[in-house]
């Protein structure tokens, strides 16, 4: 299939397109390169061997996305493009607002005018909010989100699924991923923010190269068994690959799905700390620091819908993440430029 990947140079962009033609796909890039680098493209193109076409192109362009769609014929969308930190979305939820909600609703008119009716949206965990119990169920519900970032992750949920109950030839698999971490083991891509990171493992990184003095943990007074947060933490490839199963599941379904994409397992920040002072070989100085408003306490998936409509699990363990991680950022100081 012929797929757009907004935000296609991004951190899960970007290896979702190295996936995307390893299954014998051909991806388009749709980028603004707000948080990501021209030079990706080259990266891909020493990973893969095939230059994947380039449009630097805003979603709120709506001129500039409809030249995207006028001189391409999709069979489908796979939606990344969007601003990510939760807590500069507390900060600027207006932004954040128009971005992620005006930004999405160019996309999916621009799909209705030239009749792509299959999408993967990038959705997040960060729907269910605070009210639930690990391991987190897709039937739990939403609406409780605790911060703007997970509020337009829901709208765009929401959205997609009225689009979907108005139109019976559309397909959307809505992707609610946990914590995704790791880079490509080639060393070539991984993540790379602009700044100080908001993440934990490219924070890490930068503490365990030299780049940053230590590691700051926000908060260590939760009710976990060392007081810091447990979140369920991915492999970026494996993330990748739950796209690329995704799409496969679209081209024969219609309406909307919402799948969670995790390991079904928690980890503390402690324990991420640790395991990436292995890979590193050498102790990460970190300071305990207030908590961060709209982050609770634990978070993981029940990964069972997954694995029963896409076929997925799971391949790479928290060893395998923190040393693809510790790789790129060794071999890549500066990112990627």
């Amino acid at each position: 299939m012929k797929v757009l990947v907004t935000g296609g140079t991004g951190f899960i962009g970007s290896h979702t397109v190295v996936e995307l033609l390893q299954a014998g796909h051909e991806p388009v890039i749709l980028d603004n390169l707000y948080n990501s680098s021209i030079g990706v493209l080259d990266r891909l193109e020493t990973i893969t061997g095939v230059r994947v076409p380039f449009y630097q192109v805003d979603l709120l362009d709506k001129e500039g996305l409809k030249k995207v769609f006028d001189e391409n014929d999709f069979d489908a969308v796979i939606h990344f493009a969007g601003y990510k930190a939760v807590g500069e979305s507390v900060a600027k939820p207006l932004v954040y607002y128009e971005n992620n909600i005006t930004g999405s609703l160019n996309l999916y008119r621009a799909m209705k005018e030239h009749g792509v009716s299959r999408i993967v949206f990038s959705s997040s965990a960060t729907v269910y909010g605070g009210d639930f119990e690990s391991p987190l169920k897709e039937e739990f519900g939403t609406g409780t989100t605790t911060n703007p970032y997970g509020t337009t992750k829901l709208f765009n949920e929401r959205i997609l699924t009225d689009l979907a109950a108005a139109d019976q030839e559309l397909s959307a698999v809505l992707l609610r991923y946990f914590n995704p971490i790791g880079a490509h083991p080639s060393g070539l891509i991984g993540e790379m923010p602009n700044g100080i990171p908001n993440n934990l493992l490219p924070y890490i990184a930068k503490v365990a190269t030299g780049q940053l003095p230590y590691l700051s943990v926000f908060g260590d007074d939760y009710d976990t068994p060392d007081g810091t947060g447990v979140r369920d933490y991915i492999h970026v490839v494996d993330l990748a690959r739950a796209h690329v199963a995704a799409l496969s599941y679209a081209e024969g379904h219609t309406g909307a799905e919402v799948i969670n994409i995790g390991t079904g397992n928690g980890y503390s920040v402690l324990e991420i700390l640790h395991a990436y002072e292995k890979a590193c070989g050498h102790e990460i100085p970190y300071k305990i620091c207030p908590r961060r408003p709209g982050d609770i306490a634990v978070c993981y998936a029940d990964p069972s819908k997954a694995k029963e409509l896409l076929g997925f699990s799971t391949v790479y363990g928290v060893e395998e993440m923190c040393r693809d991680s510790y790789r790129f950022t060794k071999e890549n100081p500066e990112g990627i430029l």
